[in-house]
């Protein structure tokens, strides 16, 4: 089977790679308008570009003509939060992609608990195993769809007690979900370790 993307338009191509590119992690991002509203969304276009500083990237688009509330409130603070949710927050995932006005806070209609960053203004979820201060660094556009990619430098860690092993986190005790086509999630399955091929960066400090 042969597909020309030329052929397609942008969201039946959204639909093709998002069947491919799986599992996809999740970037759970709160976000402050300059109202002051509180705004909650998922990302699965999303992975870390940098580990000193330590820096992020998320692919944020368009809810018709205009960027959704997230990459306005991102662009206009410069601070936001990007969280890693486990199995039992995957409901409240999935409830926080639904559109609401940018008045309306997710995280209030979730009922979601916070708590105050250490570094921003920005709160974190409560309930969220990882919680990643970030302040704004770069924003490129990409393509006919103009999708932007926002990147950020996190200036704080907070990671659940007990994730921690060895100066590395513990998958299967972090239990994080994934993205997969159309409406539908993932978690982790068997997990396989190798010997001798990936080799963890060496310090620069």
């Amino acid at each position: 089977m042969q597909i020309d993307p030329g052929d397609l338009g942008a969201e039946r191509i959204y639909r093709l790679m998002t069947g491919i590119v799986v599992p996809r992690p999740i970037a759970w991002v709160t976000s402050l308008s300059r109202k002051g509203v509180l705004n909650l969304a998922p990302f699965s276009a999303f992975t870390f570009v940098s580990q000193k500083p330590p820096m992020l990237a998320i692919s944020v688009g368009r809810k018709g003509p205009d960027y959704k509330d997230t990459a306005h409130n991102i662009l206009d603070t410069e601070e936001y939060v990007i969280h890693i949710a486990d199995t039992p927050l995957m409901g409240a995932v999935h409830d926080s992609s639904v559109e609401h006005p940018p008045e309306v806070s997710e995280v209030e209609e979730l009922n979601l608990e916070t708590s105050p960053s250490e570094r921003i203004k920005v709160p974190r979820l409560a309930a969220a195993p990882v919680a990643m201060e970030c302040v704004f660094r770069q924003c490129l556009e990409f393509g006919e769809a103009r999708s932007r990619l926002i990147i950020g430098e996190v200036v704080m860690f907070h990671i659940r007690d007990g994730l921690v092993n060895n100066g590395k986190v513990e998958t299967e005790a972090l239990d994080p979900i994934a993205r997969i086509g159309g409406p539908r999630y993932a978690r982790l399955g068997e997990i396989v370790t190798l010997r001798g091929v990936f080799q963890t960066p060496k310090s620069t400090d």
